[in-house]
């Protein structure tokens, strides 16, 4: 099935490159569409507890060491893909603050983790990048000049993050994709105050072709015996079920000192292998109007002549909050020509 997938996307790439003698057109019709992959790439990385309160004095200066020992371990995850290739990732874990490039900014850097994970698509147990946040003196040292380049910002929370690499074994580490998440310690102002939690899904509900409502089976398509079956370019409307509570409500300080009430407002990131989607992100705030944002998106199977055969296509859910958190869910489907 991942050679049949590898022949569409080898297909598809054949079809771009045709339209070459169109000039213009076909310069740009040779970009990647970002929500399919195709190759190795970090599509998402989670934090345990992305975000910690520490409680403080206003009356007296807080002492380093006692706010450090209010925070908890944090393990940091990445979900990494790769499905043209059967390759064992390289791949590292720093602690430091992060840059627009999600690379570390300063010379405070704490290496969390590192190793060599076997094929993220086919191994079985599906291999796990991860590594842990110590409250230790290494973060302390990272907070500190964090609070230093913005003092003005702690009342909302000092920021550090993960930066992390991930390549091929044996592959030139000059060619590595980088990814970065950021982290937050707030202090609980207001007393009301609460760390932010990961968002979760009940369930993801598909409809094909207009059909009714069934589950998504969770899991990697080497995980599913008989994935839900697709013809070619055939549509699927996908939509998430949150559970009670998904969206939490929360508050904030606010300049004057009073403070502010906000529900969250969840997206979704919508990636394939193979295929398209209608919209590659939905959710978010409501509009102007105060209508909710869709959540639901249509996944479209590859068309028959950009496929050798049955092929399985790997489907990647990624939920994300405006604090910090996220959660992804991987399925499957199979497009029978």
């Amino acid at each position: 099935m991942r050679a049949a997938a590898a022949a569409a996307v080898t297909a598809a790439a054949a079809a771009v490159a045709g339209l070459g003698g169109l000039g213009g057109l076909g310069a740009c019709s040779s970009f990647q569409d970002e929500d399919i992959v195709l190759d190795l790439r970090v599509l998402a990385m989670r934090a345990s507890a992305p975000e910690q309160v520490v409680d403080v004095d206003l009356g007296s200066p807080p002492q380093p060491l006692d706010l450090l020992a209010q925070l908890v371990p944090a393990e940091m995850c990445a979900l990494v893909a790769d499905p043209s290739r059967d390759q064992r990732i390289r791949w590292s874990m720093t602690l430091c603050i992060l840059d627009s490039d999600q690379r570390c900014d300063s010379d405070a850097t704490v290496k969390l983790a590192s190793g060599i994970a076997d094929d993220p698509d086919t191994a079985q147990p599906a291999p796990r990048m991860c590594g842990t946040v110590q409250p230790d003196g290494g973060l302390l040292a990272i907070l500190l000049e964090a609070a230093e380049g913005d003092p003005l910002a702690a009342l909302g929370g000092i920021e550090y993050g993960i930066s992390f690499a991930a390549g091929g074994e044996g592959d030139d580490p000059a060619l590595d994709q980088f990814a970065g998440k950021r982290m937050r310690v707030v202090p609980r102002i207001p007393a009301a105050r609460s760390a932010n939690t990961n968002p979760s899904l009940a369930q993801l509900e598909v409809s094909v072709a207009g059909g009714e409502p069934v589950v998504l089976p969770p899991g990697r398509c080497i995980e599913q015996a008989a994935p839900i079956e697709l013809r070619p370019a055939q549509k699927m409307r996908i939509t998430p079920i949150e559970p009670p509570g998904a969206r939490e409500v929360y508050v904030v300080p606010r300049l004057d000192g009073e403070q502010q009430t906000f529900t969250e407002s969840l997206t979704y990131q919508w990636l394939a292998s193979v295929g398209s989607f209608s919209s590659g992100s939905t959710g978010g705030p409501r509009d102007l109007a105060g209508n909710p944002a869709p959540l639901f998106t249509d996944y479209r199977a590859p068309k028959a002549e950009d496929l050798s055969g049955p092929t399985d296509v790997s489907l990647w859910i990624i939920q994300r909050d405006e604090r910090l958190g996220a959660a992804w869910y991987e399925s499957c489907v199979r497009v029978v020509p």
